[in-house]
């Protein structure tokens, strides 16, 4: 399928590695352009060697500072802007309410909400301009179910999809659409140490801990970084021209969240 998206001009904030980084490959698969910033020096220093087609610049979402300079760099490379893809985002600390360090939970507002914030008020000027503008924000199935002993990273993931929405509403008038990605399990490290950190604080073992979590879905299997990049590519085409204000699970139809 053409997703008529050669020469599209995207950035992927905590696009160097893991799920921005496929979101970044799917993109240039169909002949996009990418930028993408992360704050991992690693995975950044790593990617002229593995995919020397993007551009990459550091900086912390939830440093205004840093997203200037992110922007400045991004427009610089691509000459302009079409999609704002928010991936950036982290778990946060895992405690019952009273266990969580203030400072833990700022942390991850900051990152998760504020950073979306920080970077859309810089976007919008520049989609503005362009004729298939769109922005994806990635929240969570903690978006949209309550999630015991990790409330700071649901409560900022329910605040993505009331910012997704509200953006869509504020934006539809210059043809920018808005939408939000709603990850169930995804594979990977991250979901791993997730896992592993709350078995730790409910006593039980790793096995157990993810057949409670799957005994809530439909589809028992974890959904792939490959398969969110493919969902947030084709609403970036103009195929998904009408498709605006969205809270889209990609889940196996996960019910509840263990």
């Amino acid at each position: 399928m053409d997703l008529d998206i050669s020469g599209l001009r995207v950035l992927v904030t905590a696009g160097a590695a893991g799920i921005g980084l496929e979101i970044a490959r799917a993109f240039a698969r169909e002949g996009a352009r990418i930028h993408v910033c992360d704050v991992d020096r690693t995975a950044l220093a790593s990617l002229p060697g593995s995919d020397p087609g993007l551009t990459a610049s550091y900086g912390d979402v939830a440093d205004r500072e840093d997203v200037v300079r992110v922007f400045a760099d991004a427009l610089s490379a691509l000459g302009g802007l079409d999609v704002l893809v928010n991936n950036a985002g982290i778990a946060g600390p895992t405690g019952r309410v009273e266990e969580i360090h203030p400072e833990d939970w700022d942390r991850c507002l900051e990152v998760c909400i504020t950073g979306q914030f920080n970077c859309v008020r810089l976007a919008v000027p520049h989609l503005k301009e362009s004729r298939n503008g769109s922005i994806v924000n990635l929240s969570s199935a903690a978006g949209r179910a309550g999630f015991a002993m990790r409330t700071p990273y649901s409560a900022a993931k329910w605040a993505v999809i009331g910012f997704t929405k509200s953006l869509s509403r504020e934006l539809g008038e210059f043809g920018i659409r808005v939408n939000a990605i709603l990850p169930g399990l995804v594979s990977g490290d991250r979901q791993r140490r997730v896992m592993e950190a709350k078995a730790q604080q409910l006593g039980i073992s790793y096995a157990e801990m993810e057949a409670s979590a799957f005994a809530n879905a439909s589809l028992k299997e974890y959904v792939t970084p490959q398969q969110l990049a493919d969902q947030i590519v084709f609403l970036c085409s103009p195929r998904g021209r009408t498709i605006s204000g969205q809270a889209i699970s990609v889940d196996g139809d996960l019910q509840m969240l263990a």
